[in-house]
């Protein structure tokens, strides 16, 4: 009996208690695939060469949203969040707009533009970690 107790010890210790039990593994390739994009670096003095990035993080945060919204796990930080991104992508392409009707690759109001539009989708990936640490909604008995 004691042998036993002892295992049942070492198995229950030695297991990875970080990741929940529900997991949302398409989430988590998303949120992974995010931290990835906004981890490439960006020549904030061209701003211009970061639009592509920018556009991929995009498609991205819309393809976290389907997911979030498949596991009902939509809160209001995400949502504004989300919301602040959208905000941000719009300011920066009025702003490229502008950019390139003064045909100005250093235009300054892009520049600020886009850093705030990659600050934006660095909190949407914070709450996006948030959303996976937290329980499925209800009694977290519904498969997910």
């Amino acid at each position: 009996m004691a042998s036993f107790t002892v295992l049942a010890a070492c198995a229950t210790a030695c297991r990875n208690d970080t990741v929940p039990a529900w997991g949302y593994p398409e989430l988590k390739a998303t949120t992974a695939s995010i931290s990835r994009a906004l981890a490439e670096p960006c020549d904030e003095t061209t701003p211009a060469s970061c639009v592509a990035g920018l556009d991929r993080l995009g498609v991205l945060a819309q393809s976290a949203f389907g997911e979030v919204l498949d596991h009902e796990l939509l809160a209001a930080g995400y949502v504004d969040a989300m919301n602040g991104a959208a905000r941000a992508k719009t300011l920066r392409v009025a702003a490229a707009r502008q950019a390139r009707a003064h045909d100005d690759l250093h235009h300054l109001p892009l520049r600020r533009a886009v850093e705030a539009e990659r600050r934006a989708y660095e909190r949407l990936l914070t709450e996006l970690r948030a959303l996976r640490s937290a329980p499925p909604p209800g009694d977290g008995l519904k498969p997910v």
